[in-house]
């Protein structure tokens, strides 16, 4: 039974304490999907009606409960409908961390050896990435790059033109240059490379955004929310350098913070 300790009457075991932790892992999970987003408002509202339908079947009242037991009779698959794209996210960051966690498990102690890039390659691509911001910056030229790490990327209905090149300021200037056909959409990078140029990002409909911010803000928004990536943004209006992360938007960071975030992120 592996019984820990009592609190009053009640015998707490050690598969009760692993309960409560899993159960509050997976509310924190479903919180980071959903927060600063409309689907967190519709989810207040879908637990309001269950909350409602609970105490009205405590109290009796039988014709108000039938009417709301044909809702709730049906409140799964409804749930299903209405938070499709949110279920897929969750399944998908919930196989992601079990699979990061696995691997790294794999590579470090199994295999002995870690799985780091070499320190060498990660500071020039830094330096590269770094520099072309700022440059863009200082011309007010707009830019979205979308940092994806080990993320997959094929869910994006379009993720733009394949590149697969090593990572240069050069290039990347020269692909968010205003007369270049490919300037308007976000580069993608992932392990070292820049995987594709030109693509297209789901829009944040977060109501916590400033009202000011335009869509490539609110795609680096929507695509750090919905494909846990992270994305970096020059304002084409102001040359500020922003980053996007977990639905959180950070404008006119220091230099200091960014090379912290490229750090973490790349």
């Amino acid at each position: 039974m592996l019984l820990l300790f009592k609190i009053g009457f009640l015998p707490i075991r050690i598969w009760d304490l692993l309960d409560i932790l899993i159960v509050g892992y997976l509310m924190y999970l479903i919180y980071r999907l959903l927060r600063g987003n409309i689907a967190f408002n519709i989810f207040i509202g879908v637990l309001t009606l269950y909350v409602f339908y609970w105490l009205v079947r405590q109290l009796e009242m039988q014709l108000l409960s039938a009417v709301l037991d044909k809702f709730v009779s049906v409140g799964v698959i409804v749930i299903v409908i209405i938070f499709q794209q949110e279920v897929r996210n969750f399944l998908l960051l919930l196989g992601k961390n079990t699979l990061q966690q696995r691997s790294n498990f794999l590579v470090k102690f199994l295999l002995g050896r870690s799985d780091t890039e070499p320190q060498k390659d990660l500071k020039k691509e830094l330096k590269a990435i770094k520099t072309a911001l700022l440059h863009l910056s200082a011309q007010q030229t707009g830019a979205l790059i979308i940092l994806a790490k080990d993320t997959n990327m094929d869910s994006l209905a379009y993720p733009g033109i394949p590149i697969n090149a090593n990572i240069s300021e050069q290039l990347l200037e020269s692909i968010f240059n205003k007369t270049s056909p490919l300037h308007d959409g976000a580069v993608i990078i992932r392990k070292g490379k820049i995987l594709s140029a030109g693509g297209v990002l789901p829009l944040s409909e977060s109501s916590n955004l400033p009202p000011k911010v335009g869509l490539r803000h609110r795609a680096a928004v929507g695509a750090s929310e919905q494909l846990q990536v992270a994305a970096l943004v020059v304002s084409e209006e102001t040359g500020q350098i922003s980053w996007a992360y977990e639905g959180v938007l950070k404008q006119d960071v220091e230099m200091e913070e960014l090379d912290v975030f490229l750090g973490l992120h790349l």
